[in-house]
C-alpha cells in the first residue's frame, strides 16, 4: 500500500487565508513547519471552518481535563492506526502533564500501571466504543460515578471525532510533519 498522500496538502491559494493562518500557528506551536492535517482538510473550504470550530470545543476547548482529553485521543489513534494522530498527540500528551511512560503505556492493556482508576475506565471507554460502538452498562456504571453527565457526552464525542479523523487521515494519507 502506497504511503504518499492521496491529497496533496495545499497552499494558501488552494486552502484560503484561515486554514493558512491556523495550520503556521499550529506548526510555530509544535516546533513544526505547517500541519498538514489543516494544509489537506483546509482544502475542503466550505467544511474546514465548521468542522475546526466543533473540533475546537473538543480540545482544547472541551469540558474534559486535558490530560483525560489528551489520554483519549492517544487510545484513539493507537487503535485506529493513525501514526498522524499518534505523533501529534504524544508530543501534546507530555506538554499537558502525561508522562513518557504514560504515553507510552497507552500501547497497551487499559489497566496498565500508571494509571489511576479515572484513567483506566477512558481507556476501557474508547476501547468499547471502537469495538462496539457503544459503551456497556458495566462500564458506564464505573464511569457515571467519576465524570458528569457533560464529561460522558463529551467522551463519546471526543472519541467519535478522533475516530471520524483518524479514518479521513489514514484514508487520505496524510503524512506527519518532520
Amino acid at each position: 500500500m502506497s504511503t504518499e498522500p492521496r491529497i496533496p496538502p495545499g497552499g494558501r491559494r488552494e486552502i484560503g487565508l484561515v486554514a493558512t493562518v491556523v495550520s503556521t500557528i499550529g506548526g510555530r506551536a509544535l516546533g513544526t513547519g505547517p500541519l498538514n492535517v489543516f494544509t489537506t482538510l483546509g482544502r475542503h473550504r466550505r467544511l474546514f471552518l465548521p468542522w475546526l470550530r466543533f473540533a475546537g470545543r473538543l480540545m482544547p476547548r472541551g469540558k474534559l481535563p486535558r490530560r483525560d482529553t489528551e489520554l483519549v485521543i492517544l487510545r484513539v489513534a493507537h487503535r485506529t492506526g493513525c501514526e498522524y494522530e499518534w505523533r501529534h498527540h504524544e508530543r501534546v500528551g507530555q506538554r499537558v502533564g502525561l508522562s513518557a511512560d504514560q504515553v507510552a503505556a497507552v500501547r497497551q492493556v487499559p489497566d496498565a500501571p500508571g494509571f489511576s482508576e479515572r484513567q483506566q475506565l477512558l481507556l476501557r471507554a474508547v476501547d468499547e466504543l471502537h469495538e462496539q460502538h457503544d459503551i456497556s452498562d458495566e462500564l458506564w456504571g464505573s464511569l457515571r460515578a467519576q465524570l458528569s453527565d457533560v464529561e460522558l457526552i463529551e467522551l463519546c464525542m471526543l472519541t467519535g471525532h478522533y475516530e471520524m479523523l483518524a479514518m479521513t487521515l489514514n484514508a487520505l494519507r496524510v503524512q506527519p510533519e518532520r
